[in-house]
C-alpha cells in the first residue's frame, strides 16, 4: 500500500515527499556509483515525487550512458534522490535513497523485499551474479 514519506538531505536544505509502496520492493545496484555509496533505494514514478526545497542546493552528476542524473546536495554531500529514463525498469522514474526517509519505521525497511539490479554490466533485467556485499 503507497504511504507519503518526507525525505531530507542531512543539513535538510533538500525537501521532498514520495508515495512509496515500500512492499512492493526496493532495490540495490552495482553500478559504480551506487557501489560506492551502498545506495539502496525505492523507485518511484515521477508523479509520485515532490520536490518540496532545495532545488538550488542539488548538483547534477552524470557519467556513461547519461540515463541517470545522480544528485546530491552541495552543502552536505548527501545523494537523495536519482533521476532517470532506463526503458528496461519501466521508462522514466526517480529512485529515492531509503536512508534519507524522516519518517520510515525501521520495521517496514527489514520487511521490504530488495531486488538486485545489474548496473555495473547495463543488464537491468537479470540480477548479479553476487550480492552479498550489494
Amino acid at each position: 500500500m503507497k504511504k507519503t514519506y518526507t525525505g531530507t538531505c542531512h543539513c535538510k536544505q533538500v525537501r521532498f515527499e514520495a508515495d512509496i509502496d515500500l512492499s512492493a520492493g526496493t532495490g540495490k545496484c552495482n553500478c559504480s556509483i551506487c557501489a560506492k555509496h551502498r545506495a539502496w533505494e525505492v523507485l518511484v514514478k515521477p508523479d509520485a515525487f515532490r520536490l518540496l526545497a532545495g532545488q538550488e542546493a542539488l548538483s547534477d552528476y552524470q557519467f556513461g550512458g547519461k540515463k541517470c542524473h545522480h544528485l546530491f546536495c552541495r552543502n552536505c554531500g548527501v545523494h537523495p534522490f536519482v533521476h532517470g529514463n532506463i526503458p528496461e525498469i519501466g521508462g522514466e522514474f526517480y529512485s529515492v535513497s531509503v536512508a534519507v526517509l524522516d519518517d520510515v519505521d525501521v520495521t517496514e525497511l527489514s520487511n521490504a523485499p530488495v531486488k538486485y539490479y545489474n548496473g555495473r554490466d547495463d543488464d537491468w533485467v537479470n540480477p548479479p551474479a553476487h550480492t552479498q556485499h550489494m
